[in-house]
Parts: C-alpha cells; sequence; structure tokens
C-alpha cells in the first residue's frame, strides 16, 4: 500500500474512532491497525528525507551538501 493510501486508511480509522459508536474490541483493532499504519508512515518519510538527502547538490570543491528540512547546512 503506498504512502497516500496509508494516509487516507489512517484519517478513516481516526474519524470511526472519533464517532465513539465502536465496541471496545472494535476500537482496539483499529487502534492497533492505525499504530501500525502510522509507524509505516513515517519509516517511509525517514526514507524519503534520506533520499534528499543524497540528491543534494554537490559543492564546486567536490564536498556534498546535504541539508536537514530545516534549510539548515548539516555537510557530512
Amino acid at each position: 500500500m503506498d504512502f497516500e493510501k496509508k494516509l487516507k486508511r489512517l484519517e478513516e480509522i481516526v474519524g470511526k474512532m472519533e464517532d465513539g459508536e465502536l465496541s471496545l474490541d472494535d476500537s482496539m483493532k483499529l487502534f492497533e491497525e492505525g499504530v501500525k499504519l502510522s509507524r509505516d508512515c513515517q519509516a517511509q518519510l525517514s526514507q524519503a528525507e534520506q533520499k534528499v538527502k543524497v540528491l543534494l547538490a554537490v559543492s564546486a570543491d567536490g564536498t556534498p551538501e546535504t541539508r536537514d528540512f530545516s534549510g539548515e547546512n548539516s555537510d557530512e
């Protein structure tokens, strides 16, 4: 399942749980699914962050330039 589908499913789960009409058993099952989806999405975001760092430019002297998402330089 791709990131967008996982995120959409996570939103659906939150909506169902917020309605408050689920049994405790159903709520626990959805909660477990939501935690797994949340972890999967976080892992995909971390992988994307690493790819972005790799794809950034190389300086004139050949040193790789990386930046974290805050925009600060963090040359490795």
